[in-house]
């Protein structure tokens, strides 16, 4: 496996990746997939804002991706990111979601960010839950039946790693 960061070529695989998710799976709560158009989008937004999209290659192909987007836009919320994982469903369970987000861990560290918060599709996405346990991330608490796809209710688990120092010490540039 080679993880490296993504570009405009990568973006016809993760879109199909996506697509898989959305249409069968329960980790994204949409319920249509986005076009190529829309990936594209997606990944600007990341990069242009000066955050980590990461894909895992296998073979030369890319086989699932990571990314860090802010966690929310008001300022306030400047040293916290979210995650998103999606692997290709034929990839699962050979290390490359673990290998993702020890990266973008790593990047977010080197990068000064403080937090780090799972949002997981899904109670019963344990494989999610557990590979964010495995990363030192703790469950925050569960939202109840906030959505529905696939004929029944899902809940949304939230998880939350701290980053650095976290808490203990002010970031550089406020001290």
């Amino acid at each position: 496996m080679e993880i490296i960061e993504a570009d405009k070529q990568h973006i016809p695989a993760m879109q199909k990746i996506y697509a898989w998710h959305v249409l069968h799976g329960t980790a994204s709560f949409e319920t249509k997939p986005p076009d190529e158009h829309e990936m594209a989008l997606r990944l600007k937004k990341i990069q242009e804002a000066g955050l980590l999209w990461l894909v895992v290659l296998h073979e030369g192909e890319v086989k699932g991706y990571c990314y860090l987007g802010r966690y929310r836009e008001r300022f306030a919320y400047r040293y916290t990111l979210e995650d998103s994982i999606y692997i290709d469903p034929g990839f699962q369970k050979r290390g490359a979601g673990k290998a993702l987000l020890r990266r973008a861990i790593d990047w977010a560290e080197m990068h000064g960010f403080r937090q780090l918060v799972g949002n997981i599709g899904d109670s019963e996405n344990m494989a999610s839950i557990n590979l964010h346990l495995a990363a030192g991330f703790q469950v925050k608490g569960t939202m109840h039946s906030v959505g529905f796809k696939h004929g029944r209710w899902l809940d949304t688990v939230f998880m939350q790693r701290a980053l650095g120092d976290g808490n203990q010490t002010l970031p550089a540039q406020e001290s």
